[in-house]
């Protein structure tokens, strides 16, 4: 399995720098020792109770990609401080992707109260997915009951959409028209398979109505 190496240290104290290198050289002996193939060694120096940490950014943009399967670090605290070490190992565990740490030679369990905060968590994530879903449902029923035909109007609804990026502002013309607010008319672009958030219709709105004004519309 492949794996990331991370070592963490809270100062910038010069000596900290031989705990990051201890930290890396036991972590390669314990994935030597599981044979794990080691595709990155992330080291940083930050607050664990920090998000805005480049390394934890970046083992996160990893597991999304699905560039590895096991997180090594030397002890759980390496992960984080409270919440932020709950937010990484949520990231992690959605995704089935182990953590291994030097402290117990292997895999990491969770505790209790941790247990529990993330069951809380993928509830609340679940309804929220859910909540989306039904957003874009009633934003594309109420397109649809005010005449919307989305099959003759979405050049590309053959394939889904999925290829477009940009946002087809006659639509958005059309569906506002129509008395949609921009989080309904992003809601039904979605539906089709557009990249729309409300703020990106409302400004690609602004800016047709803008050049409009200037007799040059986009």
């Amino acid at each position: 399995m492949n794996a990331i190496i991370y070592c963490r240290v809270s100062t910038n104290k010069e000596e900290q720098a031989a705990s990051l290198s201890r930290q890396e050289e036991e972590l390669i002996r314990l994935a030597k020792q599981h044979d794990f193939t080691i595709v990155s060694v992330i080291k940083e120096r930050e607050s664990g109770y920090s998000l805005e940490r480049e390394g934890l950014l970046r083992i996160i943009e990893m597991a999304q990609n699905s560039e590895f399967e096991v997180l090594l670090v030397s002890d759980d605290t390496r992960l984080g401080r409270g919440n932020a070490k709950i937010v990484l190992l949520h990231e992690l565990l959605k995704r089935e992707i182990k953590v291994y740490t030097f402290s117990s030679q292997g895999e990491y369990h969770l505790s209790e109260a941790e247990s529990m905060v993330l069951e809380i968590v993928a509830v609340v994530e679940e309804y929220q997915r859910k909540l989306h879903n039904l957003k874009i449902k009633r934003g594309m029923k109420k397109a649809v009951q005010k005449g919307y035909k989305p099959q003759k109007n979405l050049k590309n609804i053959h394939n889904g959409g999925r290829e477009r990026k940009e946002l087809p502002i006659e639509e958005i013309i059309r569906l506002r028209r129509m008395d949609l607010t921009f989080a309904e008319i992003a809601g039904t672009l979605r539906g089709f398979g557009y990249e729309a958030s409300k703020a990106t219709v409302h400004r690609r709105y602004k800016e047709y109505i803008e050049s409009a004004k200037t007799g040059n519309p986009t």
